[in-house]
């Protein structure tokens, strides 16, 4: 590990073997982006339908709580946050060997955050209110994934990776303090209620447009600190997945800090709740430790072990990830599975219909993502 000690100041030498591409990643990018998109639906519409207990937990976790709390759907962006994390040193290092400076690399991933944020402001406000802009709203997933990598970047490029996790341990720790010791008018300070804590009152006084939650917005301004935190922790494993290291010893220094903040993110969230809403630091540290352990658990049965037939269906949609979330904003995939689906499941009771019109839209979009697979064609920025 000592290769990691040293910020990144020159172009991986040529002589260098030429890094495969990891499956682990891809399927594990395919399997989050398909329950961030909605293709966990039907099995939200599963509940109360089957009888079995089991199936009723699993569409529970596939809710969000409504404030304190935490079930497996509010894993679900954190992870894609890491794994964004986790592909950072790929291509920096890819663009570096290629001859690119890093101020290259530097304008190249704020163009791409420009557009992200771009993009996600047009996927969370169509039909857009040109004429209203106090109804647009700016906050989206889309630009939180463009900023996380564009302060990632900067961070990687240019501290060791022990700096980079003295980074990550004072920004959560600042926005601890911050949220205990800031007042907020006629709330006073260390008020985590919904309609009292600092990330609401900050949403309201200074982002621009419409709020989600009218009071915060879950995207907002400040919750932008700790979640992009999780983007800088991905950058440590890609570390580890793209050195020389053996499989094994990989293996351990995945495991080892999935379960280090893991715990201390549980210990944390006995002062600090765990809350998706604001994004606490509890909740970064326990989804980032999560994320480690399912990286860890995908790359070990895929890329050591080779059992990868299964995989094939989450790397078509991990290697297209930004089609499948556009794809399921701006295409009816539901309407046209009850229009070419709806005469075979017609016979079934009517409250499982939208548990098969889902299930129907779900084979469209794979289908549509296996079709773009096989010509090559991946929408990329």
């Amino acid at each position: 590990m000592q290769t990691l000690a040293k910020p990144v100041s020159v172009p991986v030498p040529s002589t260098e073997k030429k890094q495969e591409r990891l499956l682990s990643i891809d399927v594990l990018r395919g399997f989050d982006m398909l329950l961030i998109a909605g293709g966990g639906t039907f099995l939200v519409l599963l509940e109360n339908k089957t009888g079995w207990p089991w199936v009723d937990w699993i569409a529970q976790q596939l809710q969000h709580p409504a404030w304190n709390g935490f079930t497996f759907y509010d894993f679900i962006f954190p992870l894609f946050l890491f794994i964004a994390g986790v592909s950072l040193p790929f291509s920096l290092h890819k663009g570096l060997a290629s001859g690119l400076s890093k101020t290259d690399l530097y304008r190249k991933v704020f163009v791409r955050m420009l557009i992200l944020i771009a993009l996600g402001i047009v996927d969370k406000n169509t039909p857009i209110l040109f004429f209203e802009p106090s109804q647009i709203r700016v906050a989206s997933v889309l630009g939180r994934i463009g900023i996380a990598c564009f302060v990632a970047t900067l961070l990687y490029l240019n501290f060791s990776w022990q700096k980079r996790i003295l980074w990550v341990a004072s920004l959560l720790l600042a926005y601890y303090a911050a949220l205990f010791l800031i007042p907020v008018p006629g709330y006073g300070a260390g008020d985590l209620s919904m309609e009292g804590n600092l990330v609401g009152w900050i949403d309201r006084n200074f982002l621009p447009g419409r709020l989600l939650q009218t009071t915060y917005d879950e995207l907002g301004l400040l919750t932008q600190i700790p979640a992009l935190c999780l983007t800088v922790l991905g950058t440590l494993a890609g570390d580890v997945l793209r050195s020389g290291l053996r499989d094994n010893k990989k293996l351990i220094y995945l495991l080892l800090p999935a379960f280090t903040c893991m715990g201390l993110g549980l210990v944390w969230s006995l002062h600090f709740p765990i809350n998706k809403h604001l994004w606490t630091s509890s909740f970064i540290l326990l989804t980032a430790g999560m994320s480690f352990l399912f990286l860890a658990l995908f790359y070990w049965i895929i890329d050591v072990l080779k059992y990868q037939k299964w995989a094939f269906f989450f790397k078509v949609i991990g290697m297209n990830s930004l089609t499948v979330y556009l794809a399921y904003r701006f295409i009816d995939f539901y309407h046209t599975s009850y229009l070419l689906f709806g005469g075979l499941y017609a016979p079934t009771p009517e409250p499982w219909h939208k548990v098969f019109e889902a299930l129907g839209a779900l084979l469209l979009v794979w289908l549509l993502l296996y079709g773009l697979y096989r010509q090559k064609l991946f929408l990329k920025i």
